[in-house]
């Protein structure tokens, strides 16, 4: 009888893979894509630079960095029938499922059948970055009843994505904010989403299955739905006099406080900070403190009581919410900025392909069982 393996459930702790992507350290509070840090990205590069950085393995010239450019703007388009599907899906549909569903489309207008050539899928993963901010936008502009924008070939992924939803000029500071939160939110290891494309791919399947497998993985609220909780949550506590009587209630009855720990950081997460600072900001720009100083006196409740740090969702929600975005969007803004990093995590599991086929901790019974007549069952 062969020896059983460790089981780790929910594989923590488990290496499955390797990856030159994105390098998460847990103990230290420290994010590095390809080798430059996370605080260094933000401060000296755009989203379309940090997408380039993931799928060619440097940062761009300028040249190269034009290239990429054109290549995204070229693609802002989207097949009329994944248009009609928009404007057709029902008003009150959750938008993370119209974008997965949209994203499966998109494969059924891809006439290059199912060839795996790397070629060929760097330009599918750029051809979808480019398209999952249309598919969010659109949807949410037909469920108003609203007329689509055209697309424009002089804006940046941020800022195009700003003007399609408003159909008006974005400020430079708005622009700003969301570029910072993409390149936050671009990779992040071999969390739950990015496993899912990774497993799919692996099949051999297609990028558009891949793409969406992480997206219907990212909808979950103990994933990509957390910064979507954050704001109903402080929408539930109403005023910031409440803070602590809420808090308490939580800690008391043991329910979870949305933005608060994670999986893998055991200090503060070293995307939060970037996030604070912007969701100060708009919110002294805008006039409207409550909010903000909701979030900080909730951060600092369970810094006291449970050691615990605010995440990535627990600044987000407040940024979002601050640059006048639906709630119900946060999650697809979480899927158009991941977009980059799940199709740079799909090629780098084809260059090197392994399907996952993990083994299972069973606990039924053990020995065979007898059959009971179907008469003389109970």
């Amino acid at each position: 009888m062969s020896e059983t393996p460790e089981y780790a459930k929910g594989l923590e702790g488990v290496i499955a893979n390797e990856s030159a992507l994105s390098d998460v350290h847990g103990l230290d509070g420290i994010l590095r894509y390809r080798g430059y840090n996370i605080n260094d990205l933000v401060e000296n590069c755009t989203f379309e630079e940090v997408l380039y950085l993931l799928h060619r393995g440097k940062l761009p010239t300028q040249s190269e960095l034009d290239d990429l450019t054109e290549t995204l703007r070229a693609q802002r388009d989207l097949p009329q029938g994944v248009i009609d599907f928009l404007q057709a899906a029902p008003d009150n549909a959750n938008p993370m499922e119209v974008l997965r569903t949209g994203v499966s489309m998109l494969g059924l207008y891809d006439t290059r059948g199912e060839d795996q050539d790397r070629a060929l899928n760097e330009e599918r993963a750029l051809s979808i970055v480019a398209k999952v901010p249309l598919i969010v936008a659109y949807y949410h502009r037909a469920r108003q009843g609203k007329s689509l924008p055209p697309v424009r070939k002089d804006l940046s992924e941020a800022g195009h994505f700003l003007y399609l939803i408003n159909n008006e000029e974005p400020g430079a500071e708005a622009t700003k904010t969301l570029d910072v939160a993409y390149i936050l939110h671009a990779d992040h290891g071999m969390n739950a989403s990015t496993f899912s494309s990774r497993v799919t791919i692996a099949t051999l399947s297609d990028m558009y299955s891949a793409i969406t497998s992480a997206i219907g993985t990212l909808k979950g609220p103990l994933h990509g739905g957390a910064n979507e909780g954050v704001i109903h949550m402080l929408q539930e506590i109403g005023d910031e006099d409440k803070v602590d009587a809420y808090v308490e209630d939580c800690l008391t009855n043991k329910k979870k406080i949305m933005g608060i720990g994670h999986r893998v950081y055991k200090v503060l997460d070293p995307r939060a900070p970037h996030l604070r600072k912007m969701a100060v900001k708009l919110t002294e720009e805008l006039g409207e403190a409550k909010w903000i100083n909701m979030s900080e006196r909730i951060a600092e409740l369970m810094r006291e009581r449970k050691n615990l740090n605010a995440n990535v969702d627990f600044y987000s929600a407040t940024v979002y919410y601050s640059l006048g975005i639906p709630t119900d969007l946060f999650t697809p803004i979480f899927a158009i900025s991941r977009a980059g990093g799940w199709t740079a995590q799909v090629l780098e599991q084809l260059d090197d392909n392994r399907l996952y086929r993990p083994l299972t901790h069973y606990t039924g019974p053990t020995s065979d069982q007898p059959i009971t007549p179907i008469g003389e069952r109970s």
